[in-house]
């Protein structure tokens, strides 16, 4: 098993929150970190955007990934939200058990 950083954006703190918590509880992620506000700016439905909203990182399984994914995009607000993952190439082996016990 290995170890994934999904990041996401949401529409303020509450829905990462809440989010979070659904996805931990459901054991799709091991922890989200809610970053500070981030300033936005984007192209959508031809015109430019700003918009405050608010960073996101899950920590999951390779494995979780995908049904994190799909969870994420059916509670989230927005018709096309931002969810990616990133991989990560070195981890302290402590913390990618606890990860992978806390999953799955």
């Amino acid at each position: 098993m290995s170890v994934v950083s999904v990041y996401a954006i949401f529409g303020s703190a509450d829905e990462a929150e809440r989010i979070g918590r659904t996805a931990i509880e459901e054991r799709l992620a091991a922890c989200i970190n809610i970053l500070g506000p981030v300033r936005s700016i984007y192209r959508w439905q031809g015109a430019i955007e700003c918009a405050e909203e608010v960073g996101a990182i899950l920590k999951t399984s390779n494995e979780q990934a995908d049904a994190l994914i799909a969870r994420i995009a059916g509670l989230h607000s927005y018709d096309v939200p931002c969810i990616v993952t990133w991989p990560i190439d070195k981890i302290l082996g402590s913390y990618a058990d606890w990860v992978e016990g806390s999953v799955g």
